[in-house]
């Protein structure tokens, strides 16, 4: 009996420091970007600190290895428990020295964590345990507890608990197995009441810190976004914040600002109207991203498109700007309007199966920079693209910035052309973002920009356009590479270029 129950923790353990490893990784990629540098600096890190663990539990002498087990389990819980926290608030406040505190705590709780097995096996061995049978039966339980929580970090509690809160449930199993262990083997333990003293302090502080985990990632995020946050939502795809500062409404996603109510007229009269307003005779129109609804409300100011067709990943995104009153009156309520079909899912996969024919397809997805994001700036994505525009029609797509992203943008630019685009680049200043770019696309040569606009505009007129699709010499075109699926060329143009600009 007395085994099972180190045998059993092992599981318990073994799923806590997964769990803080994951939760370092994501952190990591949702604030600095990069998700395959991201993890895979976290990973190597941690388990190199594993190795050095393990190397330290030979120092644990035999009479002191259930002892020093709890200790390591209330450290384990400690530190663990407060990584996300701490990380969240000094990347909000003091962004300096994150990186230091980050690996500071991956290789302080990757040490800890190497220590916890050997010490497990060791006080199974002390009480005669056979060894092949009790290798076997602790690497078993400690895959088991990877794999549980391998499957439940993705799809419940990353997306349901968020990042912090999680970090203080983990803590909290930590602590549990701490005492646990002290409560069946008190007698073998020295100084147990003070260990479970501590034990409850430890246990107290995660608990105030899961109960107020949604206050701290407010305040987190308050320093992060610096105006007033009316909204916020982690959902199974991304972290989704409304701030608000007087009149001005401000979407972020993982972070990153993707409009402000102020000027976002600019940005989206810009990647509408060149291509609608040259396709007088456009009836059915394909939105690839825009779940905020804003390109939207542009195309659907054309009485001539009779239908259009919106697919975005998250739900929760397209559900919001349709239901929050002062959302729903930035896009002109454009939802509920009866021409509009809307689709959650994966653009990538959605398109690949698309067998209708669009006169007009707008491309607004978040930037670049991730993986995940680059398959959908990707020559097989555009070929798709391609397959599903009509002879005549029009392609446009947010492209990044020209002028801070020279090499990312000209490689949008030389992607479409590989998957058989002929390509008319521009620009436009955007306040929020500084010079902001497009890709207008064909499938055919001719494009000339339109020298009149039947609608009301607040941004465009011919002149206006006109010098849209001339670039200055100070935004120069560099010789670049097409985005492909096995190489992503363009996520590291993007990451180059921006981090050039950051210093």
């Amino acid at each position: 009996m007395i085994d099972r129950i180190l045998v059993i923790s092992v599981f318990f353990v073994s799923s806590c420091g997964l769990a803080y490893e994951l939760i370092a990784g994501a952190l990591s990629s949702y604030l600095l970007g990069d998700s395959v540098l991201q993890f895979s600096t976290v990973i190597g890190c941690y388990l190199f600190a594993m190795g050095v663990g393990s190397h330290l539990s030979r120092y644990v002498r035999d009479e002191d290895v259930l002892a020093r087990f709890v200790d390591i389990e209330l450290a384990i819980g400690l530190f663990g428990g407060l990584s996300a926290a701490t990380l969240f608030l000094t990347f909000s406040w003091l962004a300096a020295p994150f990186r230091a505190l980050l690996y500071a705590f991956v290789f302080l709780i990757g040490a800890l964590i190497g220590l916890e097995i050997p010490l497990v096996m060791r006080a199974l061995n002390a009480r005669r345990a056979h060894f092949a049978e009790l290798v076997s039966r602790v690497l078993t339980f400690d895959y088991l507890g990877a794999l549980a929580v391998s499957l439940l970090f993705p799809l419940v509690l990353a997306p349901h608990l968020g990042l912090s809160r999680t970090g203080f449930l983990f803590g909290m199993l930590n602590v549990a197995v701490a005492v646990w262990t002290l409560y069946h083997f008190r007698g073998d333990i020295p100084r147990a009441r003070g260990r479970l003293l501590r034990a409850a302090m430890v246990f107290a502080l995660l608990g105030f810190g899961l109960a107020a985990s949604d206050r701290l990632t407010y305040w987190g995020e308050r320093g992060l976004f610096g105006d007033e946050i009316v909204h916020a939502v982690t959902t199974p795809y991304q972290r989704l914040v409304i701030t608000r500062w007087k009149d001005d409404l401000r979407l972020y996603i993982n972070g990153n600002l993707q409009f402000s109510s102020r000027d976002e007229h600019r940005y989206h009269e810009a990647l509408v109207h060149p291509a609608l307003a040259a396709l007088p005779w456009a009836r059915t129109v394909l939105v690839l991203g825009g779940g905020d609804g804003l390109a939207l409300r542009e195309i659907l100011r054309y009485p001539g498109v009779q239908s259009v067709t919106l697919v975005d990943l998250d739900p929760e995104m397209t559900s919001l700007f349709s239901s929050s009153p002062p959302l729903v009156a930035l896009n002109h309520e454009s939802f509920h309007d009866p021409r509009v079909h809307v689709i959650n899912a994966d653009a990538a996969l959605w398109i690949a199966e698309n067998a209708a024919s669009f006169d007009a397809v707008f491309v607004d997805f978040p930037d670049p920079s991730s993986f995940a994001l680059g398959k959908l700036y990707s020559v097989p994505f555009y070929s798709l693209v391609r397959k599903s525009l009509s002879a005549h029609g029009i392609a446009v797509i947010q492209s990044t910035s020209p002028y801070f992203a020279p090499h990312a943008y000209w490689s949008i630019d030389a992607t479409l052309k590989e998957a058989g685009f002929q390509t008319h680049p521009y620009h436009v200043y955007v306040p929020s973002f500084g010079e902001w770019g497009f890709i207008l696309a064909t499938r055919e040569l001719s494009y000339e920009p339109p020298v009149h606009y039947a609608l009301p505009m607040e941004f465009l007129n011919a002149e206006v356009t006109r010098e849209m699709f001339a670039f200055p010499p100070d935004m120069p075109h560099p010789v670049v590479e097409a985005n492909h699926l096995n190489n992503q060329s363009l996520v590291r143009y993007f990451d180059q270029d921006w981090h050039q600009v950051i210093r």
